[in-house]
């Protein structure tokens, strides 16, 4: 009888919150059941799996304009923005590249795991890169010469405090000796130049080349290093139908 008369009730108040739809009534209801039972029913709860996709930060989508290009250059405003980034010089092909990525990526993924525990978590961002020689021809400097800074994106509430603390018990825990070199920057590139480079990374020149005469034609001249975000895994996709973001910030 208890039991009759609590669903009757619950039914009236359900009933006058008219400005609900029925799929927001289903929600709740779901939700007032269910709140007490296990994790595995709350994470097939449609509401409950709705709520926590919206509350995770995707810098991909809030930042569409940075991570989008077309075939042709243009001129894009980049604002200031908080990368975590490794240094390193050399052919983006050794070994040093290679574990430079790898300690990138498990310092973001151990940031990630930090701030998902006090309910503010967000996806882990492509791999990007600026490039710089010491020589105007660029294009001409062999690969062992160049310099390199890879980078990940980071919410603007990730702090400098938290990351290394993060990154020190990471390195406990990994041992990965790059870990200590990796550190929280802020990039501030302005007006830029960006074009959609799709193909090996052996064919970016005619690319770079394109921007360049972008670059000629409107009456700019380069204000800082040339940077890449890389869309796709060399390790999962056809040379052919890579895609990579060329940028370049000019004045």
């Amino acid at each position: 009888m208890k039991l009759h008369l609590w669903c009757h009730w619950l039914l009236l108040i359900i009933g006058s919150v008219h400005q609900f739809t029925l799929s927001e009534k289903t929600c709740v209801i779901t939700h007032k059941i269910k709140r007490n039972t296990t994790y595995v029913i709350l994470k097939h709860n449609p509401c409950y799996t709705k709520t926590m996709s919206m509350s995770k930060t995707d810098l991909t989508r809030l930042h569409k304009a940075l991570y989008t290009a077309q075939a042709q250059p243009a001129l894009i405003f980049v604002p200031a923005g908080h990368y975590i980034a490794i240094n390193g010089k050399g052919d983006p092909n050794g070994p040093l590249f290679a574990a430079s990525t790898q300690a990138l990526y498990t310092a973001a993924y151990s940031i990630k795991n930090v701030y998902k525990q006090s309910g503010q978590d967000f996806t882990v961002s492509k791999l990007e890169g600026t490039w710089w020689v010491t020589s105007d021809n660029y294009l001409e400097v062999p690969r062992d010469e160049w310099h390199w800074q890879l980078l990940i994106r980071m919410p603007d509430y990730v702090v400098n405090a938290v990351v290394q603390q993060t990154l020190k018990a990471a390195y406990l825990k990994k041992q990965l000796p790059l870990l200590q070199q990796v550190s929280l920057i802020a990039l501030a590139e302005g007006k830029s130049v960006q074009i959609m480079h799709k193909g090996p990374y052996s064919e970016e020149p005619a690319t770079l080349q394109l921007m360049e005469d972008f670059i000629k034609k409107e009456g700019l001249t380069r204000n800082g290093r040339h940077h890449e975000i890389y869309l796709s895994d060399p390790h999962r996709t056809a040379p052919e139908r890579m895609k990579t973001i060329l940028r370049q910030p000019v004045k």
